[in-house]
C-alpha cells in the first residue's frame, strides 16, 4: 500500500520575487535555497520536462514523479488519468510570492498549445493565501465587448492597463482562469496555483520594466492575440463561495481539475473508495495531520501532499484551511 507522499519544492528565481515568504516556508522542506536571489514561485509538484518533482519521504524518496506513475500507474493517479495521461502527471502547483506585479500575459488553450507546442493548453487558478491591505490583481477586460483591433491599439499605445479588470482582493478569494483569459497578479499577493501541466506563457506587457542587464523582457504580442478569448468575463473569474466547518466546498470544478476548500476544525475522515484519482492536500493556513493506513504527515502552510488512488479513506486532523484537488 502506498502512503501519503511528498515531493520537494523547485524554487523559481523571478524578476518579481522576495526574499522572505518562500525561503522562510520552504526550507525545512529539502528546497535548494540561494539567500542571495529573490524568488517568486515555488513548483510543488511539476511534471514539466526538466521540472520533475521528486519524492521527499518514503520508500519512494528520491524518484521522480513520473517514476513513480511508471511503476503504479493507477493505483498512484487513477485509472482513467492513466489512460489518458500515460507517465505525464497532468497537473502543476505553484506557491506565488508576489513581491512586485507580475507580466500582463496570457495562456493558449490545448488546441492551439498542441498546434504550436506539441503542449497541454493552460488553464488555472489562484487562491488568494496572503496579501496586503489593498493589493490588486488583473483578470479579463473591462469591456467584454472589447475587439482584438481595440486590444491592439491599446498594446502599441502603451496603455494596456486602461482596459484591464482590476479586482482588489483578500484573503481566501479564488480566481478560475481559462485559457485566453488576459491576467497578471498585482504585488504584496501570495497565491497557490493549481493548474494543467504547461508552461507556455505569452508575455503581453511588463510594465515598462527591464532585467539586471538592463533590457526589456521579451513580449508575444503576435503569438498573444491569437490565443486570447476578448469575450471572456472578469467577473466571472471570481469565485463566490461560503466556507463550511469540515466540509468540502466547491471551489473550481472543470474537465482539467477538480478544487475544494476544507476548513478543518477538529478531526474528519474522508471517502474515495469511488473517486480513481489522487487527491492532493495543499495546506494554506493553519497545521494538519494527514493519515491514510496508519501512515501520518504533517502539513504547514504552502506545504504539499499526494493522497494516491488506491486510497479508500483518509483522516485528517488539526485546524487548517486546505485545499483539496483531484481529477473526476
Amino acid at each position: 500500500m502506498l502512503y501519503p507522499i511528498k515531493f520537494i519544492p523547485r524554487l523559481k528565481d523571478r524578476l518579481w520575487g522576495g526574499k522572505e515568504l518562500l525561503q522562510r516556508v520552504k526550507a525545512h522542506s529539502g528546497a535548494k535555497i540561494d539567500p542571495s536571489l529573490s524568488y517568486g514561485e515555488s513548483w510543488d509538484l511539476s511534471a514539466v520536462e526538466g521540472e520533475e518533482s521528486v519524492v521527499a519521504n518514503g520508500f519512494l524518496k528520491r524518484n521522480t514523479i513520473e517514476e513513480i506513475i511508471e511503476v503504479y500507474m493507477g493505483n498512484l493517479i487513477g485509472e482513467r488519468n492513466y489512460d489518458r495521461y500515460g507517465l505525464t502527471f497532468p497537473l502543476l502547483i505553484k506557491s506565488l510570492d508576489c513581491h512586485d506585479v507580475l507580466s500582463v500575459q496570457v495562456h493558449p488553450d490545448d488546441e492551439l498549445a498542441m498546434e504550436r507546442h506539441n503542449s497541454y493548453g493552460k488553464t488555472e487558478m489562484w487562491y488568494v493565501a496572503g496579501c496586503e491591505p489593498g493589493a490588486t490583481l488583473y483578470v479579463g477586460f473591462k469591456d467584454r465587448s472589447i475587439t482584438r483591433e481595440e486590444y491592439l491599439a491599446a498594446v502599441n499605445e502603451d496603455r494596456l492597463d486602461e482596459v484591464l479588470n482590476r479586482v482588489e482582493v483578500k484573503v481566501g478569494d479564488t480566481f478560475f482562469i481559462p485559457a485566453g483569459t488576459v491576467h497578471a497578479l498585482g504585488k504584496g499577493i501570495e497565491v497557490v496555483e493549481i493548474q494543467q501541466t504547461s508552461d507556455i506563457t505569452y508575455r503581453i506587457y511588463d510594465w515598462n520594466r527591464v532585467d539586471e542587464s538592463g533590457h526589456p523582457r521579451e513580449l508575444h504580442t503576435a503569438l498573444a492575440v491569437d490565443a486570447i478569448d476578448f469575450a471572456s468575463d472578469g467577473d466571472k473569474c471570481h469565485v463566490r463561495y461560503e466556507p463550511k466547518p469540515n466540509q468540502a466546498v466547491k471551489l473550481v470544478d472543470c474537465p482539467y481539475f477538480t478544487t475544494n476548500l476544507i476548513s478543518l476544525d477538529g478531526r474528519r475522515t474522508f471517502d474515495y473508495a469511488s473517486l480513481d484519482s489522487f487527491v492532493l492536500y495543499i495546506c494554506t493556513e493553519g497545521e494538519a495531520d494527514i493519515t491514510l493506513d496508519g501512515t501520518t504527515e504533517h502539513l504547514s502552510p504552502f506545504e504539499l501532499v499526494m493522497i494516491p488512488a488506491e486510497a479508500d479513506a483518509v483522516a485528517l486532523s488539526g485546524r487548517a484551511t486546505l485545499l483539496e484537488v483531484y481529477i473526476k
